[in-house]
């Protein structure tokens, strides 16, 4: 059997393919793409899918199941429903690794943290999706205004020998400082340090009664930020534990997740209401 997961969020457009034994039971991925969303989330989830297809060689029929999850889930069509981010990154997680019990999830515009038992069902989360602070934007705002692009934040911040602070409590604030610190001849590496270190406790702030004293890791293209991570996990007091998947499809894994799902416990039910 073949499931599939899209996620489409607001910056970037997430595939995964799952296949199954001839039980059902035993999934493994078996494609798994990554891009830049297009202007709509249809055109962004037809061709990120179809990308993961082609690189295994199958088609849109091939599939038993679809579930969409994101800013976009709604608008994707193909997909047989769809599930939100906080229960798709729970499941994700919990089946690369069961002994997580609490997630960071850093998103392009919003900010999740997620907290489960020993099951993987969701106990708590809190969001903040209100504001780009705290969020991916606000660090592809910064290292826009920088001169520099997103992935070079945290490293460039590694280099910093100065501690200054960016204390702008919104994004556009934000902006504006680091804009203004930089034209009276601030160092990139300091104002990169900065940046990251404002994300982490805007992060903090919003996580640290979800996540304490549990096992926690972080998901999100932020999580490869080794900046704002690093930061965090001395703000938090704690380690986060790294999982063996990229972190950045979790939402979209625990979306082809729920598919097999679907497919054992509904598709049977509406065949016999059919019947």
């Amino acid at each position: 059997m073949i499931f599939a997961g899209c996620d489409v969020g607001s910056l970037t457009a997430k595939a995964v393919i799952l296949m199954t034994n001839q039980d059902n039971k035993d999934p493994v991925v078996i494609s798994s793409e990554l891009m830049q969303v297009r202007p709509l989330p249809k055109q962004s989830a037809t061709e990120i899918m179809q990308k993961a297809l082609d690189d295994i060689n199958i088609s849109f029929e091939d599939i038993d199941a679809c579930c969409s999850t994101g800013y976009g889930r709604e608008e994707i069509s193909f997909a047989d429903f769809n599930i939100s981010e906080i229960s798709c990154h729970a499941r994700g997680v919990y089946f690369i690794d069961p002994s997580i019990r609490a997630l960071i999830d850093i998103g392009g515009q919003d900010l999740k943290a997620i907290r489960i038992d020993e099951k993987g069902r969701l106990l708590d989360f809190k969001m903040n999706n209100r504001c780009a602070a705290g969020t991916g934007r606000f660090l592809e705002i910064s290292a826009q205004v920088l001169g520099i692009s997103i992935e070079q934040l945290g490293p460039l911040s590694l280099q910093s020998k100065k501690n200054i602070s960016v204390t702008g409590q919104c994004s556009i604030f934000a902006e504006m400082e680091v804009t203004h610190k930089l034209y009276r001849g601030v160092r990139r590496t300091d104002l990169a340090a900065a940046i990251n270190k404002a994300m982490a406790l805007r992060v903090s702030a919003l996580a640290k009664k979800i996540v304490q004293g549990v096992p926690t890791c972080i998901t999100g293209g932020v999580s490869k930020n080794i900046g704002v991570v690093n930061n965090l996990e001395k703000i938090l007091g704690m380690s986060f534990k790294k999982i063996a998947f990229d972190p950045q499809m979790i939402g979209a894994l625990g979306a082809a997740l729920y598919a097999k799902e679907y497919f054992d416990k509904e598709l049977p039910k509406q065949r016999k209401m059919r019947a």
